[in-house]
């Protein structure tokens, strides 16, 4: 098997228990989006402290797992405009659909959640087609 898909599902085993911790522990969905926006907008002030050791955690386990694994290769763009960009229109898009890929795809797909599996498909459309213009049509990635 390549490594690729064995980072692959090590990444996706790390977030679906990630996801099913958060809920157990919180009784809350672990939505990374809903997470920022409380502390952003101040609606979180009451777990202020577990939003932020949350996010602390999302940045510091990959410097923790680098010695173990070695640096990977994201094929992500050097173009520092294109990704503020793209990380722009990720968060608006977050805000429009009320959730973002943890919310919905992981969290939400597991529960068999109606509004998280037609949310999830829209976004991986989107994400798709959004890849095909950039990189074939346009040739900016």
């Amino acid at each position: 098997m390549p490594m690729d898909w064995i980072l692959g599902l090590l990444g996706g085993l790390l977030i679906g228990t990630g996801g099913a911790v958060y809920l157990l522990f919180n009784g809350r969905i672990m939505g990374a989006s809903g997470i920022i926006g409380g502390l952003v907008d101040g609606s979180g002030r009451d777990t202020a402290a577990e939003r932020i050791s949350f996010l602390a955690a999302v940045f510091l386990l990959p410097l923790v797992l680098t010695p173990l694994f070695g640096r990977v290769d994201t094929h992500l763009t050097s173009n520092f405009v294109v990704i503020a960009i793209a990380g722009l229109l990720v968060g608006v898009g977050t805000r429009f659909a009320n959730g973002c890929t943890s919310g919905h795809g992981v969290c939400g797909i597991s529960r068999l959640s109606l509004r998280g599996i037609v949310a999830t498909v829209f976004y991986i459309l989107a994400g798709g087609l959004t890849v095909a213009l950039f990189r074939e049509i346009l040739g900016v990635i």
